[in-house]
């Protein structure tokens, strides 16, 4: 098979696969671009890898491809025009580095498949919260003193960029404020790129403290959100907001939650142990969830088991 070789089953839709059964998600990036000894210590964490190590970035997404994810999340949650402006990347060459985002997780799907991997295999452009461009912790507070149009101004610039470079889905991710997930849906229309919705939350409420229930409303009656969810939360609350989003909005369920371990900011280092189980992931799979991984700390080895829970041999 070479590069050029259609994938198998690349006609197949992941809103078809998702009607169909479970989906795969692939684990963090930063954690694997981490343990290839890559320093991310910079404000643009994973994103200043497009530029100065792309391989890097193909080389992780097809770690996770090698271990069962079937979706690929880009590089590109940090990656905003704002944030490399800081840098001193001016607007056009920040607009390829996101194009260059998809294509690299394109061509980790071409290296998957010329190595044997035989299923279908997606590539998300990931969408980070306003915050994550902050680079101050306040993506896991939300409620920036900032306008629901103000927020849909910011995002639909690089918005635009990724869908034009034709990813399978849009990943609006780690969004703790329902305010920025309303910003966020009205960005996207028109795009042409289905859209997944993924709240960080805290218990039964975002991360800004609203109740999940009024915030996953917000994407039941959008014809282009294929699922709606959480992710960068922890274990344990994962199974409530899966009942709470499945029965609000009716749509498949996304879930990709941390490892379970603590952030600890001072000492700038993880804490405890993961709490990831078996019985967690089919208790997921049964509550509603449909396209289900892994986020802060989780790995191909935690990838690779989720993938086995779901789709047993």
């Amino acid at each position: 098979m070479t590069s050029d070789t259609p994938a198998p089953l690349a006609g197949t839709s992941l809103a078809a696969a998702l009607a169909a059964g479970a989906v795969v998600l692939d684990g963090g990036m930063s954690n694997q671009l981490e343990s290839a000894g890559h320093d991310l210590s910079d404000e643009l964490w994973s994103a200043r890898l497009l530029a100065a190590q792309p391989e890097a970035v193909t080389e992780a997404h097809l770690a996770y491809f090698e271990a069962g994810a079937d979706v690929a999340i880009t590089s590109s949650y940090q990656a905003t025009f704002e944030g490399f402006a800081k840098r001193g990347i001016g607007h056009d060459e920040a607009a390829r580095l996101l194009t260059l985002s998809v294509e690299l997780a394109r061509r980790a799907v071409r290296q998957a498949h010329d190595g044997g991997v035989t299923r279908p295999l997606w590539v998300a452009a990931s969408v980070g919260p306003y915050g994550a461009m902050l680079a101050d912790g306040s993506e896991y507070r939300g409620r920036y003193g900032l306008s629901v149009e103000e927020l849909e101004r910011f995002h639909r610039p690089r918005l635009e960029v990724l869908a034009a470079a034709a990813p399978d889905v849009l990943a609006l991710e780690t969004v703790p404020n329902a305010d920025e997930a309303e910003a966020l849906l009205r960005a996207i229309r028109g795009l042409g790129v289905p859209a997944w919705l993924s709240y960080s939350v805290a218990g039964d409420r975002t991360r800004a403290g609203q109740p999940l229930d009024e915030a996953f409303a917000l994407a039941a009656d959008a014809d282009d959100v294929i699922a709606v969810g959480v992710n960068c939360c922890a274990p344990e609350d994962v199974e409530g907001a899966v009942a709470t989003a499945a029965r609000v909005t009716g749509k498949p369920v996304v879930v990709y939650p941390n490892s379970g371990e603590a952030w600890d900011a001072e000492a700038r280092a993880w804490t405890g142990r993961s709490s990831f189980t078996t019985e967690q992931v089919l208790g997921w799979r049964d509550a509603g969830a449909r396209l289900i991984g892994g986020c802060c700390r989780v790995g191909p080895t935690a990838i690779t088991s989720i993938a086995g829970t779901l789709t047993p041999a």
